[in-house]
């Protein structure tokens, strides 16, 4: 599995799936664990029709973590090209979060982590660590 990264402008919008949203909360980092896994997830996910992928991971952010005021900005596109030439593109982005309500009552989301760094136990250890330094480096360049 190979992860790519490019510029906003350089793949076009229709081929966004995805959005993935490296969330700060009091200078940690939030991470969330589906009902139905025992792994970690940076908040993000699927885009729906006829929706913007900066609505996209709003709507993601705040089903996942319950994030009701926060900053958002686009970091880059990133795909992740499989070894059947399978390659799916999605935006990450960087938010910080100010305010943490109750996740919605319909939420994926069985748990929520606050921590320093990245968990041990990754859904998908081959594509986050590399979104989270993509991230962190976008992040220390802007501070």
């Amino acid at each position: 599995m190979e992860v790519n990264f490019y510029e906003l402008d350089i793949i076009d919008d229709v081929k966004l799936k995805y959005a993935v949203i490296l969330t700060k909360y009091n200078d940690q980092w939030i991470y969330v664990k589906h009902k139905e896994r025992q792994t970690w997830e940076i908040p993000g996910g699927r885009r729906e029709p006829h929706e913007s992928i900066e609505d996209t991971a709003r709507r993601e952010l705040y089903e996942e973590t319950g994030a009701l005021t926060y900053n958002l900005s686009p970091v880059c596109v990133y795909s992740v090209k499989r070894e059947n030439d399978d390659e799916s593109y999605g935006a990450l982005f960087c938010s910080e979060v100010f305010e943490l309500g109750q996740l919605p009552s319909d939420s994926e989301i069985g748990q929520i982590k606050i921590i320093q760094g990245l968990p041990n136990e990754l859904t998908y250890p081959a594509i986050q660590p590399k979104l989270y330094d993509k991230g962190i480096k976008k992040l220390s360049i802007k501070e």
